[in-house]
């Protein structure tokens, strides 16, 4: 067992070993990043979308009142 120890410790120590740990928490940082901001992205979207619609019906009220009280309704 302590050998199996020892093994890990030594390949652990290497340089190369630490660099390719580094890129990998990086690369897996970057990717959670990445996911966070496309989601964002597609609120924002989402959001922006409702708000035209809002409008759009905000308007087509307003154009249906005008259009009752033109005809007397």
């Amino acid at each position: 067992m302590s050998e199996a120890v020892n093994a890990y410790h030594s390949v652990t120590t290497l340089a190369e070993f630490r660099e390719a740990e580094r890129l990998r928490i990086k690369a897996s940082h970057d990717e959670a990043q990445a996911l966070g901001n496309a989601e964002r992205r597609g609120e924002r979207r989402a959001n922006a979308k409702w708000k035209g619609i809002a409008k759009e019906n905000e308007e087509l009220r307003a154009q249906l009142a005008e259009l009752k009280a033109k005809h007397g309704e």
